[in-house]
């Protein structure tokens, strides 16, 4: 018996408005292999809008992967007072890049979170490109969201450090403009990486967390797990449990990798496909972003004790 899907899957969240989106924005970059492109959604009124910054995942779909996925969260968080910004990162499958031998290649760890530091960088011109979009950014109001690899991106922006293998140094990338985090399903420690991953993505090898100071939330899948990756079935918590300064983790209960579905629509890599569970997401991570980024709303202790009522919570938060 079929039944209708819930927007926020029973927490809390202001009321929702139209959604303008605009793509391509197109950002000419000296030195990167093509032009940097990203699609802005804006909720159609308001001003004084707070910006989340999308960093896609590192999938194997041609077009998830890019500034055209990521619709079930971009929509909602859209429609519910935020303007989103989505790069397509170099190792989107959509440029064919992967293969191109670059330094950073295949995973453009560098140059994906040089992407973001030029829209932070350029935020004029991105909203002078969007009709309507003009004067109704906040500045001072920037967070950073990203899933799988796209939560790698996000944690160099808190952050997080990476030894480069071309010399040795450590790098740290972070973004003071960042003043929150959302890591979704993200790699772990370095020392833990496994050895088939090692070999084809040594840069994760050396993710280091104890510089990662940025308030930021953690989002597991209690069934994210991979021998490939890591022999722990926690080292996707390592960035909740490894970094420093104000951090939340939260579990969400049968979820594997895809978190129930926040890439696309009723995408086939989606091995755990459940709208409710996406519906909770987005709602617990647009409520902890209004708090981290308006001290004093309630959003997050009203979207928190609204999971701790429900009779079977899809996830569980804790914090330190």
């Amino acid at each position: 018996m079929s039944k209708q899907l819930s927007e926020a899957g029973g927490i809390p969240v202001n009321g929702s408005v139209p959604v303008c989106s605009f793509s391509p924005v197109v950002l000419p970059v000296a030195g990167r292999a093509v032009d940097l492109q990203v699609k802005v959604s804006a909720p159609a009124t308001g001003t004084s809008l707070p910006v989340i910054l999308l960093s896609h995942g590192h999938g194997p779909s041609n077009f998830v992967s890019s500034l055209h996925g990521y619709g079930p969260v971009v929509d909602f968080w859209a429609a519910h007072g935020f303007v989103v910004i989505q790069p397509t990162h170099e190792d989107s499958m959509t440029l064919g890049l992967r293969d191109a031998g670059a330094p950073d290649a295949p995973l453009y760890w560098r140059s994906r979170v040089t992407d973001m530091h030029h829209i932070l960088d350029r935020l004029d011109e991105i909203e002078a490109a969007v009709p309507g979009l003009a004067g109704r950014l906040d500045r001072t109001r920037v967070s950073a969201a990203g899933h799988s690899m796209g939560g790698h991106t996000v944690g160099m922006l808190c952050g997080q450090t990476v030894t480069d293998p071309a010399d040795g140094s450590v790098v740290q990338m972070v973004d003071d403009r960042i003043k929150a985090g959302v890591l979704m399903a993200p790699p772990g420690c370095g020392e833990d990486l496994a050895a088939f991953a090692f070999e084809h993505y040594p840069i994760l090898g050396t993710t280091g967390f104890s510089t990662m100071t940025t308030p930021a939330l953690v989002i597991i899948g209690q069934n994210d797990w991979h021998p490939a990756f890591s022999d722990r079935k926690d080292w996707r918590s390592d960035a909740y449990f490894l970094s420093a300064g104000p951090k939340v983790r939260l579990t969400l209960f049968g979820a594997e990798h895809s978190l129930g579905g926040v890439s696309t629509y009723d995408a086939a890599e989606t091995t755990d496909e459940n709208p409710e569970r996406v519906a909770v997401l987005r709602a617990l991570i647009w409520a902890y972003l209004r708090t981290a980024l308006y001290p004093g709303d309630t959003a997050w202790a009203d979207a928190t004790a609204a999971l701790h009522r429900m009779p079977e919570p899809m996830g569980a938060i804790e914090a330190r």
